[in-house]
This record gives structure tokens, sequence and C-alpha cells, in this order.
């Protein structure tokens, strides 16, 4: 291997390269990456064809084993080599998943160190066509063990012109019961580079608009117990820095720093690889929608010990809030799941002490006479924050979260929502990993609400539903100005809050207002039309839907009939057009059957000419739900899927199937 290829980097700092450098390239050529050392430090820089969408950028870390962000030589370059991997995933957007990328790896040293047997550290590129992914593997140093990583040297540093959809780090130990950070703020769209969200940077995943040049989205996955998740802070006019934790969230418990195992046995090392930062990339938003990254760099960390089933759920406390959690009203609300041929209903905070563990089993009895199943909501809290609801206290400790999750599996419960988990530390993913990995011994799935961003979780973990991390429902029913703009915030989330992950909103209200009467509270300002397009765009596979017993009475007749057989499992996906802000239009394939969906946030009606051949057969019937002038809800008969026209006007929305 020729080591002067380390030296010689692309020229100039954002422009297409014509010196050489140690490179990989996707399968098909269009995606490079080029990894360089210089002056003793190492960058990576990223290029779509002739364009450069991540410019030189730093990597590195200082650990308590040494500084490996400067005085670095090359050790030696792993040539690239193809993997690929075919799997099956029934818990998220799309069932069956194939890929082909091309992995390189980089080694480095300590100039200095005079050991290059025993080198410091390496960096692995796996590079797809629409994916870069890049990890550190610390090396085993004599008789070390363990490491402590103090930080990263990883930034993003983007072109000129850049622009950015982001949502901002929430403080620590503030917000209700001081249980944030919990990634609830507002996405900002379009934004200048070089701010810095509310003083603390902003959480994964990041989208980043490089001008007419296409879209980058940054994310990161394979974290669970083995690291904490991090966030980005601005470090420049034009880059973005890797931040690990604050020191205050968690209530302070808990390092910052995460810490890896190593084993030093021939030089080998083990469980000393960090978490995978990913980079999806494309000239249009359809490869950041349905980028698979997340998932195809992990692996399941248990097999499910149970046969997890799927559906919808019945939800009282999104429109009857707290005073709803009483025995009668929770059985109300599974006489109404059942006939609404739903599958689940989640039992929300205060059941412990309005309801009680012995009636809490007599309900789970009756609503499985019904053909329904009960999750229950938790509290977190041990000692982190103030928040009150109960039950509290049987979740952080294993002793006692073992014991109520055997009972659960006695009282027939199937899930559990457990809330307020602000923090990304490393103690606190080692919670979550344990709470999933204890709740599939007893068959329970998991839900995760005021809480941190999964981050392929829905591989590693098989009973793993999904993770709240976006400004969901709640906010609806607490504030006006979240229901004024519904849907300009809906238009983000089947992009890029559910492009890594299955996302719990709790969303596709028929109320007209979020009270039990209907008749006060804050006003829905969106169509009926649209709560049925979200119940498409919003994806998990357990979806706790905001539709309320009256509804079988006061909403239309066309929308509960579509609620009561919308899919929440998907085989595929397809993003069709949209822009963060504006507009969204995706497709999904449930049963072979394919489902359009489309919502406007714009002030003007959007009108779309809409070629739908790859998902309806020549000649095919279609239903369309419509908001049109004349006739809200109209369901219409599309004799052809080669040019459907459809009009979508602000806070509307469209279905085809």
């Amino acid at each position: 291997m020729n080591k002067l290829l380390y030296s010689i980097m692309l020229l100039g700092a954002c422009s297409a390269a014509q010196a050489q450098s140690n490179e990989i390239t996707s399968p098909d050529g269009h995606v490079k990456v080029a990894v360089a050392l210089e002056n003793g430090s190492a960058n990576y820089s990223v290029i779509l064809d002739n364009d450069t969408m991540i410019c030189k950028s730093p990597l590195g870390m200082k650990t308590n084993m040494g500084d490996f962000t400067k005085g670095l030589v090359d050790v030696h370059f792993t040539a690239p080599k193809e993997v690929k991997e075919n799997y099956s995933l029934p818990n998220a957007k799309i069932k069956d998943i194939s890929y082909t990328a091309n992995e390189a790896t980089w080694t480095f040293d300590i100039n200095g160190r005079g050991d290059k047997k025993n080198p410091a550290f390496s960096v692995t590129m796996h590079v797809d066509n629409n994916n870069v992914a890049f990890k550190y593997n610390i090396k085993a140093q004599r008789d070390r063990k363990s490491c402590i990583v103090d930080e990263e040297a990883t930034s993003y540093v983007f072109p000129e012109g850049t622009t950015t959809f982001l949502c901002p780090q929430m403080t620590p130990q503030t917000g209700f019961a001081r249980t944030a950070p919990s990634y609830e703020t507002f996405y900002e769209y379009d934004a200048e580079m070089g701010k810095n969200g509310h003083g603390r940077g902003y959480t994964f995943p990041a989208l980043f608009r490089v001008g007419d040049k296409g879209w980058v989205m940054l994310n990161e996955t394979n974290i669970g117990g083995n690291y904490c998740g991090s966030r980005i802070e601005t470090s420049g006019t034009r880059s973005y820095a890797l931040k690990y934790p604050e020191a205050t969230e968690f209530g302070g418990v808990g390092s910052s720093a995460p810490g890896l195992m190593l084993d030093g046995k021939n030089g080998e090392v083990a469980n000393a690889d960090t978490p995978w930062r990913t980079i999806t990339i494309g000239r249009n938003l359809k490869p950041i929608a349905e980028t698979t990254i997340q998932w195809d760099l992990v692996k399941p960390q248990y097999e499910a010990k149970y046969n997890y089933k799927y559906g919808r759920s019945a939800w009282s406390w999104i429109i009857r809030m707290d005073a709803s959690c009483n025995y009668d009203e929770q059985k109300e609300y599974v006489d109404f799941a059942a006939a609404m041929g739903w599958e689940y209903l989640l039992v929300d905070a205060l059941w412990d002490t309005n309801i009680g563990y012995d009636r809490i089993e007599q309900l789970s009895k009756y609503a499985q006479s019904k053909g329904v199943n009960l999750f229950l909501w938790y509290n977190s809290n041990g000692y982190w924050n103030d928040a009150p609801q109960g039950p509290r206290g049987k979740m952080h400790r294993m002793i006692d979260r073992r014991k109520e999750m055997q009972w659960m599996q006695k009282a027939g419960i199937k899930g559990i929502k457990v809330d307020f988990v602000g923090s990304d530390k490393q103690q606190t993913m080692q919670m979550y990993e344990d709470i999933l990995a204890d709740a599939n011994e007893c068959g329970i799935m998991v839900i995760f609400h005021g809480c941190t961003l999964q981050r392929g979780w829905e591989r590693m973990y098989p009973n793993f539903i999904s993770c709240e991390a976006v400004r969901a429902s709640e906010n609806l029913a607490f504030g006006q100005n979240d229901n004024n703009i519904e849907a300009l915030a809906g238009t983000i989330h089947p992009i890029l809050r559910n492009a890594v992950g299955n996302m719990d909103f709790g969303g596709s209200a028929l109320n007209k207002h979020y009270s039990k009467n209907n008749q006060r509270g804050t006003e829905r300002k969106t169509s009926d039309v649209y709560a049925l397009a979200t119940a498409i765009l919003f994806q998990t596979p357990v979806q706790n839907f905001a539709v309320a017993p009256n509804n079988i009475t006061d909403a239309p007749a066309w929308a509960i009939d579509f609620m009561k057989a919308v899919p929440t499992t998907w085989e595929d996906m397809r993003f069709i057009d949209g822009y963060p802000g504006k507009y969204v239009v995706m497709a999904r394939k449930a049963e072979g059957k394919w489902y359009v969906a489309a919502i406007n946030a714009e002030k003007t009606p959007l009108n779309l000419k809409l070629n739908l051949t790859d998902f309806f057969k020549k000649g095919e019937t279609l239903s369309l739900y419509s908001d049109t002038p004349a006739l809200e809800g109209s369901v219409k008969t599309v004799k052809s899927a080669k040019a459907v026209k459809v009009t979508v006007p602000c806070n509307g929305g469209v279905v085809i199937k």
C-alpha cells in the first residue's frame, strides 16, 4: 500500500476533487468518500457524483487512553470489500430489506509511540448507493481493558448556501417536572447555518438541503446500553460537531462520557466499537424518507420470546385527559375498541391509584372477552425528575421491574408505555435496553414516550414498538398554537422523523375539539381527510389513535369506516413528492394493497397530477378520499391510475386506495 495516499487531500474545502486520496465508492459509483491524514489529523469528505455534499470534516476522539485527534500517523488501509444482507423486519416501515454496500477500514496510531503492532484506533466506512456510515474501533493497549471516550472530533462541514431543517435540543431538567430533554421542540425550516437552536444544538435526525445539489440527513445507529446518544452543535458557520449528553441530564446522575470494554487478547478488540454515524444522501428526498441504514448496521440483541402482534389502539387520555382514567370510562373505551375492530386499548397514567391493580385485572379479562388487549402506562421515574403520575418506581430497578412484568403477564397485559426518560446518557440507554430485555421475557411490547430517539431498536429489540421523540399529539390538546400549525409539522414527520424509526404520535383525531363533549378545548384546524392521511403517513406498528367513542355518531361514517380498517403494519413504502413545511405525498403497502396519502400546509391549494401506475393496475377502480369545496371527504371512483388529479387545500389531505 502506498502510504503517501493518506496525505493527499481534496483540493479546496468544498470543491469536487481532482487530487488523489484513499477513497471508497458506493456499488453504483455515484457516492465517494475520501479519508485523509493532514498535519497529523484525520478527516473525511463525501461526494455525490461531482458535487461535494460533506466538505473536509474532522475525525477522531479524545479518550483516557490518549488524544486521537492530533499527532496521528497512518498504519494501514484495508481495501474495500463488498457486504450484503437480506433480512425481514415486520415492525418497521419496510418488511423485507436487502442492501449491498462497500466497506473499508483506515487504521491510525499516535506519532512517536513506536508501537505500530498495537495501533490506537481505526475508522470503518460503509458506503451504499445512498448512505455513508462510519464508526471508530478503539484498539486494546497492553493491559488496558476499558476506555472512556471523553469527546469526539466527529464533525460535518457543509457547503456554502446549505439550509437546515433541525429540531433544537431541550435544556436539561426543564419542562414539565424537569423531564427534559425529550426531542419535543418545533423544527426550524430552511434555516441558515450557524445557528445553535436554543443554545444547545440539535437532535437527530438532522436534515440539510445543499442548495440545488440535493439533501443530506445525519443520524446515528446501533446504540443501546453500549454507548450514549449524541446531538450536534454548531462549531462554525458551516460546521456541526458531534456532542455527548450534558452533565445535568438524568438529574445529574451518570457520566456524560461513554465507556467501552476492551479485550487485549492477541491484540484483538471486542465491544470497542463506537456507534455508526450515518449520512443519507440524495438528489431529492426519496432516499432520505426510504432509507434503511439505521437497521442495516445493527443485529438483533435477543430473539423474540413470543409472537408479538401489532394493531390499532384506542386511547382515552388524549381527548378526556387524566379524569378519564377510571374503570367505567376505560370499560367504555374497551367497548369502543371492540366496535372499531381494534386490537388494543392504552390505559394511561394514574391507573394504579384511580383503578387499582385488582380492577385492572378485571378490566383486562373483560377486554380479552371482547377481543381487545391492554397496554399500560408507566412512569420511568426513579430519582431523576419530579413527574408525579403513577405508577412510579416500577421500571428503573430490575427487581421491581421484573416483579411488575410478571404480574402483567399473569393479568394478560400485552404492552407498556414508559414515559418521562429525559436523557441520552449511557446509563439511561442501558435502562431502555434493560426494560426491553425484561419485557421480552414476559411477552410484553414496549412504547417509550417523553424519551430519546431510537437508534436501530426496531431490529435490535423485537418487542420494541416505538419512541415518541417528536412534538406529538398531547401538545394539540395543551395549546392552540400546535393546532394552528399542525399541518406544517405534519409535513416533516414522514420525511424525517419516521425515516429513522417508528413514531409514537397518537394522532388522527376526528373530534373538532380536544374535550370529552367535543364543544370546548383547543380546536382542530385540520380536516377529517387530513386525519385519515396521517394514519397512513405517521408510521408505527401499534397506533394509539385519538379517535373517540363519540366519533361513531358525530364524525362522518366514511371516516369511521376508514379508521376501522386502516393498517398499522406495512410491507413497503415510497416517497412520491413533498417539501418539509409545505406538503408531502407518500405511499405505503399493506397485504399487497397500496395506500397513497398527501397533506398540505401551504396557504394555497395544492394541485397534484399523480402517476400511480407503480401502485395500481390499469383499469383498477380506486377509492379517493378528498377535501373538496363542494363535498368534504367525498369518496370517488378513479378508473385510471396514470394521471390522477387531486386538489389538497391548506390543512387538508387526500387518500387513494
